[in-house]
């Protein structure tokens, strides 16, 4: 019996993680002899979703089930859902949705949609009622979105891994003991990794900041890779247990889509080839706002202070440039702006300026003798007719090409430069030995 179980919902700010509820129960799972058919997957959803906890993931495990097990497996789920879930926040609302067999196109589809825009409840359920053999959902039932998301995110695109090590419970909520310069060689080790330090700050990045159950998670291209980096990092505590996810993250999946600036929706990720118009202005806070435009309309985008020297590369930008920009559409109280994500320089603009020539007799510095009275050498006071000014190209010091924000700044489903030729296709025939703790 192939079973998929899809979980969302289960975090909060103040705590828990939706991919340690998968954690305990692969744990059961295995227990129970299921055979998994792929590691689980871990599914970020549209960042710009408004009822979004943190990262917005959602989990889907993917099994073969003994014959007769639904019920128990069921159960188990339930069980640990309700064990481990932020109920007592108002934002958390957990669903849980399995499905029985292959994986309908139109689930696919749905993911697609839950990535990409914003859909809603009605669709998830009337999606659940004909294709899905039960669902199970608390509060307001929002879970059921992400939940079904997650079924049909088969990941048989461009994917990575993650391995994810979790606390113990009394360490949740204080500092996390990782050796910053144990994740530094580890970095300079394992290349198939990626947004391990920011290159800018020198800073780890591996380890979240709540008080959530997990303790640092690093990424790579490989289930070998995630597994190896992660016995290269040292820590001063224990590890409760760890998992490799297989997942979107690092892929873009959220950036697919192109609009025409008349076409944009307020929280949809989107990208927009236009013109670099006007110039750009510096607003409180140290963040950049500048306007690009196209045949059916202008809309500001603004690269926020915490994105480092990709500001500075935004202030380069001139007058006529073309450029292709991506990010969430935010709808603001004088329109809508794009948060900028990505910045891709397809041709820049010729740009010029007046210089005053050489004394053509003693090749002398020249001089404006007033306004409509022409230009004079300081040397020699030559005056004659051939001192004009000239048009001469300035030089950019900007060069066309894709730009991102630095590891600190960017999204998880961001992709990162390093990532560019690796992409892969297609579902692992075999898993990793071993894939997660005991």
């Amino acid at each position: 019996m192939q079973l998929h179980v899809g979980i969302d919902d289960t975090d909060s700010p103040e705590g828990g993680c939706t991919t340690y509820v998968a954690a305990l129960l692969v744990e059961r799972l295995a227990k129970m002899r299921c055979r998994f058919l792929d590691y689980p997957n871990l599914l970020r959803l549209n960042p710009n979703a408004p009822w979004k906890t943190r990262g917005n993931g959602s989990i889907c495990i993917r099994m073969e089930a003994p014959q007769g097990a639904e019920a128990d497996i069921k159960k188990a789920v339930i069980e640990i859902v309700e064990s481990h879930a932020e109920f007592q926040c108002d934002n958390t609302n957990p669903g849980v949705v399995f499905h029985l067999g292959e994986i309908p196109k139109e689930l696919e589809t749905f993911h697609n949609e839950v990535v990409q825009t914003i859909v809603h409840l009605e669709d998830a359920e009337r999606l659940i009622s004909r294709y899905c053999s039960s669902a199970v959902a608390w509060k307001n039932r929002r879970g059921l979105i992400g939940a079904l998301a997650s079924i049909g995110g088969t990941l048989r695109g461009d994917h990575t891994y993650e391995l994810l090590t979790y606390r113990t419970a009394p360490n949740r909520g204080m500092k996390r003991l990782i050796d910053e310069d144990s994740v530094k060689r580890m970095d300079s080790l394992i290349p198939e990794t990626f947004n391990n330090i920011d290159p800018e700050t020198n800073k780890v990045l591996i380890a979240p900041r709540g008080p959530d159950p997990v303790l640092y998670g690093v990424r790579g291209e490989t289930p070998e890779s995630v597994l190896a980096a992660s016995r290269l990092i040292e820590v001063g505590e224990p590890i409760e247990r760890w998992v490799i996810f297989r997942t979107n993250q690092g892929t873009d999946a959220h950036l697919s889509r192109q609009y025409r600036v008349s076409e944009l929706i307020p929280r949809h990720p989107s990208i927009v080839t236009g013109i670099f118009e006007g110039r750009h202005r510096i607003i409180e806070g140290g963040h950049v706002i500048f306007t690009v435009g196209d045949d059916s309309g202008r809309i500001d985008c603004a690269a926020y202070e915490p994105s480092g020297s990709f500001r500075d590369i935004v202030t380069k930008l001139t007058e006529g440039d073309v450029v292709k920009v991506a990010g969430g559409v935010r709808e603001t109280d004088v329109g809508l702006t794009l948060n900028l994500e990505r910045l891709e320089i397809l041709s820049l603009a010729h740009k010029f300026r007046l210089v005053s020539p050489r004394c053509p007799i003693c090749d002398g510095p020249t001089e404006s003798m007033g306004r409509g009275q022409g230009l004079r050498c300081k040397k020699c006071g030559n005056k004659g007719p051939g001192l004009i000014k000239k048009l001469v190209e300035v030089p950019r010091d900007l060069r066309p090409g894709l730009y991102l924000p630095p590891p600190r700044a960017e999204r998880h489903l961001t992709k990162p430069l390093e990532r560019l030729g690796r992409e892969k296709q297609g579902v692992p025939a075999t898993l990793l030995v071993p894939w997660h703790s005991d």
